[in-house]
């Protein structure tokens, strides 16, 4: 029986666009390496108004995340633009409802990565990267970030950090990928996917 590709479930909130671009570059890495799949998923958003609900099936773009992804993926991309230096609240509170996957450990030991996207240059693109990294810390997941053996942490001018993929959006989210965000952030999802199917390879 030939065995299952390995799953990589990038979930990711995105507004404007530029986290969901990142979400496609991270896939790109994950599919170059074989025998592994990657599963897009994203949250809705979160409404002011207590009585607004969103609908079962977004109108573009990936479906929504369900609870059961995260049990069946080898490894997680974690995505959300930047707010006030922390994730977007809709990604918040989707992790604020998975206390049953925390105690049944069902991402322990599961390898994991993040990327954002900002508005304004020093928007806190590391700030945002090291709070999506707290959830999956407390769920037991082996947090991978960037080594600086890709020389494009040195030169890049728009994002890209040791800590994860990122990106500067600009005001109106329409600032061009450059090429060493690009670059950085199908490496990530590259490495991601190998980690992934090493650990599942492992006895």
């Amino acid at each position: 029986m030939r065995p299952s590709n390995c799953t990589i479930l990038i979930l990711y909130y995105s507004r404007h666009g530029a986290t969901r671009k990142l979400a496609e570059l991270m896939a790109q890495g994950v599919e170059s390496v074989p025998g592994c799949d990657a599963r897009l998923r994203t949250v809705p958003a979160v409404s002011t108004v207590a009585e607004a609900t969103a609908p079962d099936i977004p109108a573009e773009g990936p479906p929504y995340v369900e609870l059961s992804d995260l049990e069946e993926c080898d490894g997680l991309a974690l995505g959300s633009p930047t707010r006030f230096g922390n994730m977007a609240s809709a990604m918040k509170y989707f992790w604020d409802g998975t206390s049953t996957q925390w105690l049944a450990g069902s991402l322990a030991g599961k390898p994991a990565c993040v990327f954002t996207s900002t508005s304004s240059m020093h928007g806190g693109q590391e700030s945002t990267l090291l709070t999506m990294m707290m959830p999956l810390l407390h769920h037991g997941m082996l947090v991978l970030g960037l080594p600086y053996t890709h020389p494009e942490l040195m030169t890049s001018k728009s994002g890209g950090t040791p800590y994860g993929a990122s990106h500067w959006a600009g005001l109106n989210g329409d600032n061009p990928f450059s090429e060493e965000t690009r670059t950085l952030t199908i490496a990530l999802g590259k490495r991601l996917a190998e980690t992934a199917c090493k650990l599942r390879r492992a006895p």
